[in-house]
């Protein structure tokens, strides 16, 4: 666990006090990790899996993350692979962590979540971020000649409410299916701007803590004093993102992390590889400077690693510093059985004392 990365203070645990995790919903994001000898379809077999098996849990919400042109990661196809999900599950709720808006019309994107709220209904939510989800040369391929900075992002999402929301006498552009669906949106960010706006616009919020802690508290606080109520939403609501890695030991959890560790170590070194088997935490340190060390640590300052107990103890610190409403965890284990097994974990904490 790295509480001493971590932007907020040690925790302080009290065996006597009421569960503060049981209040608390869960969801997950998976961004359908191919493993390092797996392939596509495996990857979007486990994904499946995995959400039916966190539907079991009483898991709320299964995120799917827009990525682009990055080998490993099979949930490019956002809104086809929430439609795949939805499909496949009764009750949890499937929606975009996020979409990039930035890449796409927001005609074609109430379009696509209008046809999932038919087929699914008071099933889908619309997530939205305003970074590319790629490198530039992709960002280029996908916007053509749309290659606008983001700085009409605030525009776009009210085009989009307008598209989702009941059609008005005269309206011209009409999203078809897509009207009157009113599918929620959520704002998701890893910095101040999206805090701001959400405050503004009366939307969900969800900070991307699972690899930017940086701003979490300063975003929440924001977020929460600047919120004004909206049609949408009469109190601020906040989704925290927190990576998990949780074993029935902490020395097995600290091996399976390196997975984890191993991704983001490629992230900083600019060349992303598959998911990758777990090794002993001495040699993954072997391979790693001193300041990427301190990159990787920095990146999951926020993560839950350990058994039981520990991981307990974290999330109930993560909760008290934030007040968030739902967790958002990120679970990245080699084995899709012992991910499962983890999230399973952090489901009991909110049961037991």
């Amino acid at each position: 666990m790295n509480a001493e990365t971590s932007t907020t203070t040690s925790p302080t645990p009290d065996a006597a006090r009421p569960n503060p995790l049981a209040g608390v919903a869960l969801s997950m994001l998976d961004l359908v990790p191919v493993r390092d000898k797996g392939t596509v379809a495996e990857a979007l077999k486990e994904s499946l899996d995995l959400a039916r098996h966190l539907e079991a849990l009483d898991f709320k919400r299964f995120w799917l993350a827009e990525h682009h042109n990055m080998d490993g990661i099979a949930s490019s196809a956002t809104a086809v692979l929430i439609g795949h999900i939805a499909g496949g599950t009764q009750r949890i709720r499937v929606g975009s962590g996020g979409v990039m808006l930035p890449n796409h019309a927001p005609l074609v994107v109430a379009e696509n979540f209008g046809t999932l709220a038919e087929l699914y209904p008071g099933r889908i939510d619309l997530g939205l971020g305003r970074a590319p989800g790629t490198d530039p040369a992709t960002m280029r391929a996908l916007r053509r000649d749309r290659m606008g900075d983001g700085e009409d992002f605030p525009q776009n999402v009210q085009e989009l409410q307008r598209l989702l929301g009941p059609m008005q006498p005269g309206q011209k552009l009409v999203a078809m299916p897509g009207a009157g669906t009113n599918v929620p949106i959520w704002l998701l960010g890893s910095s101040l701007f999206s805090a701001q706006l959400a405050a503004h616009m009366g939307l969900p919020y969800a900070f991307a803590s699972h690899f930017a802690p940086r701003f979490l508290l300063q975003a929440v606080k924001m977020y929460r004093e600047l919120f004004r109520p909206s049609a949408t939403l009469a109190q601020p609501y906040v989704m925290v993102g927190v990576p998990v890695v949780a074993a029935p030991s902490d020395e097995e959890a600290a091996y399976l992390a390196t997975t984890m560790q191993q991704r983001v170590l490629s992230i900083v070194r600019g060349h992303r590889i598959r998911m990758q088997p777990p090794m002993t935490p001495d040699a993954l340190a072997a391979t790693w400077s001193l300041q990427e060390e301190h990159a990787v640590e920095s990146f999951l300052g926020l993560a839950a690693i350990g058994g039981p107990e520990r991981v307990r103890t974290w999330l109930e610190h993560v909760v008290a510093e934030t007040g968030a409403d739902e967790l958002m965890l990120v679970s990245d284990i080699y084995e899709p059985e012992l991910r499962k097994r983890s999230l399973e974990i952090v489901a009991g904490l909110r049961r037991t004392a």
